[in-house]
């Protein structure tokens, strides 16, 4: 089978698509051909090292997509079914051995496309908005990034709860993304960010802020009330200074860290939590642009693509 490989750590130049061997089906898996890939920002931190890797090189990274059953050794599923994964290794490639836990079988209504463009990001923002932090009415939320997938996804959870909402972006051009979600007011990430945040809230700050940025925490809570919360769930833009327990205590904030997996420990809660995605998604509580499509052998551009920050769309790669 043909696979986005790379067997060194650097820049998108190191990414070859070659022939390697097909996986080998095990007891409670599928063999899945995949019909779409979701490419995310952890592949690219896979790729330059900064993640932890499964295995020994070549490496493929990815870990979302969508496709159909070519092979089955579990009682549930079999040979034919459309399925999705979000939390499988190796995906970058022709086929993926798929656990049976891991399973996420699709309705009728959703495409491969559609799955593997929403999985991850819609996943990641409901864990944000209901268990980090449960989102209530007249709330005013501030977001990080709020032009990307996962910042798109949790305006609008945001705004299906009647929370007040407030997206930043480095990008002027991106301002207008943030508001086709349905924020309140989109904000420039510039040297008077904060005082506008503070202006809009008449001084008092936000209830909430998820910042994925990281080296922006600090920032984050002196825009945050007091009894506050700062959400912190990525690094995009580097590691975070160290935070004194002492502000937290003389404040009254709450730091609350974030990673999905921690809430799709088993088969019945990943299906559960993507069914309730897919609903949302029918009944057009929350949409998604068009995503940008490349193929699996055009890997390399792809990554340059989604690392240049031009892009508000869900990045696929099809193999």
């Amino acid at each position: 089978m043909k696979a986005l490989t790379f067997s060194k750590f650097g820049n998108p130049e190191v990414l070859k698509y070659k022939e390697i061997a097909k996986p080998n089906l095990i007891e409670n898996s599928v063999l899945v051909k995949t019909k779409a890939i979701g490419l995310n920002y952890a592949d690219i931190y896979r790729r330059k090292g900064n993640y932890h890797l499964k295995g020994n090189p070549p490496f493929i990274v990815g870990y979302e997509g969508a496709g159909i059953i070519e092979e089955s050794n579990c009682n549930k599923y079999k040979i034919g079914d459309r399925i999705a994964f979000v939390d499988v290794p190796f995906s970058n490639a022709e086929y993926v051995l798929v656990p049976e836990e891991h399973i996420i079988p699709l309705p009728d209504y959703i495409s491969f496309e559609l799955a593997s463009s929403v999985l991850l990001q819609g996943l990641t923002a409901d864990y944000l908005v209901n268990d980090s932090y449960n989102v209530s009415e007249n709330d005013i939320v501030l977001i990080h990034a709020a032009s990307g997938g996962v910042g798109q996804f949790l305006t609008q959870l945001c705004k299906n709860k009647n929370a007040i909402v407030f997206g930043l972006t480095r990008n002027e051009t991106k301002l207008k993304t943030i508001l086709d979600s349905g924020a309140d007011k989109a904000i420039l990430l510039n040297a008077h960010w904060k005082s506008s945040v503070l202006e809009l809230t008449k001084g008092n700050g936000v209830s909430v802020v998820y910042d994925s940025v990281g080296k922006t925490l600090q920032d984050s809570f002196e825009i945050t009330q007091e009894k506050g919360t700062v959400v912190f769930y990525g690094m995009s833009g580097g590691d975070p200074e160290f935070v004194n327990p002492r502000m937290l205590m003389d404040t009254s904030k709450t730091l609350v860290g974030g990673d999905l997996w921690s809430y799709l420990k088993t088969g019945e809660e990943r299906r559960k939590r993507a069914n309730e995605l897919f609903k949302m998604l029918y009944e057009k509580k929350v949409q998604i642009k068009e995503p940008t499509k490349f193929k699996l052998s055009e890997g390399k551009l792809a990554h340059e693509y989604l690392e240049s920050g031009k892009s508000s769309n869900k990045i696929l790669l099809i193999p």
